[in-house]
């Protein structure tokens, strides 16, 4: 009996013991799997971007299954083809105009030149859509959509209307008179073109950059390289409609080279939808227009309230990440433009009754600081302007340098116009040397593996600058050698070979590498959140103001030069005149605005963002 009981017990202990085991370890099991949710959920939380990007869905965007050079590359894409589509309808269209449409060259001349200014007028108008309301993906699906109903309508107008009778439109036959409806059709078309592209134009630069986070050291270094890359894909597609598709269009063959285009945008338009899943996103972040207002309506309320020594003292926004109502990245105080820190100063009034602090009585740090880095942008772009006027002078006054030069190699006729060729080339050929050679070997001296280790933008700016100068002197030494040549053969034409431009194309295209694409860069760098697709626009209506200010330089020289009966510096016999005077004095004005740029660029403070968090939220 005792050794019954004896074993009895021993039994339950056993199975008290198993049992206690058993529990034990499923305990540790599940809390095992509780450490691995919680360690996913923690990884998954720290591959977010840290720049504030959001997935379509309006999630905070993870880095593995977003953005980088997957989207980065359709986007690329997207603008050579894009941009082939565009310069295959604009660069020969002041011929058409001329041969199909039957205009006088003044004419044709006077209509290119609305139609390529209402181009960079829609490119504020998609910036100001993108940056308030639609945010960048929309506007750029928006206006691409409406640039390839253009595209279309423009392919089948001149394949049914305008190009008659068939065979016309060459240099030998122009095509006959048309009724009313059909020109109306044609400029309506062109019209969308221009509405269509200068309204995605500056948001596709941004939206690409939007695919990189700068917070992150590997992906910062990619988005400074996705704006070489971005000028590259322009110029590349630029350099097939000006060859191959101005090629076409020069022999009357129109509607072939509009269809091309067109076919050319459908194409860049599905390949830009098919990389919906893939990319980032910034919200828009509201109208600035009222924000600014804000600032300077307080600013002016408060001009007797004395202004705090230190920012620390002025109002921000409670929970530190977001410094104003537009949800970005917080931006730190500056000094400078002071009178505007009133807008931040917190009244004892405001300070116990909350009912005042409205935002055109109170705005945050962020608000305000967002007002002066658009004050301290403007100089620094009034400044590109002028280079822009050196840029434009590629298309006009070099081309009809050109024509008064040697054009054939034994029976082969080179066009003008197509010199622009060794342009684009010299864009590829310096983005390699920059990226690969250059902004290493600064970063080496340096010692620094930041992604903005090398030159900076505005660095980058000013070399473009001194470029420029080097292209003008370039121009006008082989202007007074054509010159003097010409002259010397009885106004011969043929006295100097054409391929005596290559040099002023070549730092044409070198300086557009260290302006145009540290432009981008600059920008876009140093707009607030909400004010990204404007900078992007800023570039682009500096070009439109070059074009502006080259017309209006050309119309003071010659009213100067012309004179006591005399033919005048740019005379349309250029073997009279002296358009090498005028290179020259482009030349000595691009070193003044130089000069003003150096001051403006010693003046200018780079904005500070506070770094974002943005894997708070669940994913």
């Amino acid at each position: 009996l005792s050794l019954s009981l004896s074993l009895s017990n021993s039994l339950i202990a056993f199975q008290f013991n198993s049992c206690s085991s058993k529990t034990a370890s499923m305990a540790c099991l599940n809390v095992a799997k509780m450490d691995n949710k919680e360690k996913k959920v923690v990884k998954e939380q720290e591959d977010c971007t840290l720049d504030g990007t959001v997935d379509q869905h309006g999630r905070p965007a993870v880095r593995g299954r977003t953005g980088t050079w997957i989207a980065g590359i359709l986007i690329l894409v997207n603008q050579g083809l894009a941009t082939l589509a565009f310069f295959g309808v604009g660069v020969n269209l002041v011929l058409f105009l001329t041969r199909v449409m039957g205009q006088d060259n003044a004419d044709a001349a006077n209509n290119v030149s609305k139609w390529t200014g209402t181009v960079y007028i829609f490119s504020l108008l998609g910036a100001f859509l993108s940056d308030s309301y639609w945010g960048r993906y929309k506007t750029c699906a928006i206006f691409q959509a409406i640039f390839v109903i253009g595209l279309v309508s423009l392919s089948l107008s001149s394949y049914i209307f305008l190009v008659k009778p068939s065979g016309c439109g060459d240099e030998e036959n122009p095509c006959g008179s048309h009724s009313t409806f059909e020109i109306v059709l044609f400029y309506l078309s062109t019209y969308l073109i221009a509405l269509g592209n200068g309204g995605y134009q500056p948001n596709i630069a941004t939206f690409g950059a939007d695919q990189f986070d700068e917070e992150d050291p590997k992906e910062g270094h990619s988005k400074v390289a996705f704006f070489s890359y971005f000028y590259l894909s322009l110029n590349l597609g630029s350099l097939f409609s000006n060859t191959i598709l101005g090629y076409f269009e020069d022999k009357g063959m129109w509607a072939l080279g509009f269809w091309a285009s067109a076919g050319s945008a459908t194409i860049a338009l599905v390949l830009f939808l098919i990389g919906t899943p893939r990319y980032r996103h910034f919200t828009p972040k509201g109208n600035p227009l009222s924000r600014f207002g804000q600032v300077v309506i307080a600013a002016a309320r408060k001009w007797k309230v004395e202004i705090p020594p230190s920012g620390e003292e002025l109002y921000d926004q409670v929970d530190g990440k977001q410094g104003s109502n537009t949800g970005g990245r917080k931006m730190f105080h500056t000094q400078g433009f002071k009178f505007l820190d009133r807008a931040a100063v917190i009244t004892s009034n405001e300070y116990y009754d909350k009912d005042l602090q409205n935002p055109w009585r109170l705005c945050p740090v962020t608000q305000v600081e967002e007002v002066k880095c658009i004050l301290r942008l403007v100089p620094i772009w009034v400044c590109t302007i002028l280079y822009s006027v050196v840029f434009t002078q590629m298309a006009s006054l070099f081309v009809e340098q050109g024509a008064a030069m040697k054009t054939s190699i034994s029976r082969f006729h080179i066009p003008p116009a197509s010199m622009s060729s060794f342009d684009i080339l010299s864009v590829a050929a310096f983005i390699f040397i920059y990226r690969r050679v250059l902004d290493p070997f600064v970063a080496r001296l340096r010692k620094n593996n930041s992604p903005r280790s090398g030159l900076s933008e505005l660095q980058r700016m000013g070399i473009g600058l001194i470029i420029a100068i080097m292209a003008m002197v370039a121009a006008g030494t082989v202007e007074h050698f054509r010159l003097k040549h010409a002259r010397g053969r009885g106004n011969n034409k043929d006295s100097l070979s054409i391929f005596w431009q290559i040099p002023q194309y070549v730092l044409i295209g070198a300086s557009e590498v260290f302006m145009y694409v540290g432009q981008l860069e600059f920008f876009n760098a140093q707009t607030p959140d909400g004010l990204k697709s404007f900078g992007s626009a800023l570039c682009m209506t500096s070009i439109s103001l070059g074009n502006y200010v080259s017309s209006l330089l050309v119309t003071i020289v010659m009213k100067i030069s012309t004179r006591d009966q005399m033919p005048g510096w740019i005379p349309g016999n250029l073997n009279k005149g002296h358009l090498d005077n005028f290179y020259f004095l482009l030349a000595a004005l691009t070193m003044a605005d130089f000069m003003l740029y150096i001051i403006c660029a010693k003046w200018y403070k780079y904005i500070k963002f506070e770094g974002n968090t943005n894997c708070n939220s669940k994913v």
